[in-house]
């Protein structure tokens, strides 16, 4: 089970808002670690929490959009 912390709930809100922002993004996990300047775990447990919420999927090319678009 994943637990966030108070501090990965601003990074989700963070990210969301991104997401909402540009639609179409389609980010990969190095991407989304140079975006927002987060280490490999934290970047792992950001996606996890977001794929686990329905907010992102990944594509077969593992991108990462959110989970109503189409790429």
């Amino acid at each position: 089970m994943l637990v966030c912390e108070p501090g990965m709930a601003g990074w989700m809100e963070r990210v969301r808002a991104e997401y909402w922002e540009m639609p179409g993004l389609a980010l990969t996990k190095a991407q989304i670690r140079r975006m927002w300047g987060i280490g490999p775990e934290e970047c792992d447990e950001l996606v996890g929490a977001l794929l686990s919420a329905g907010f992102l999927r990944r594509t077969m090319h593992d991108r990462y959009v959110m989970a109503g678009e189409r790429v």
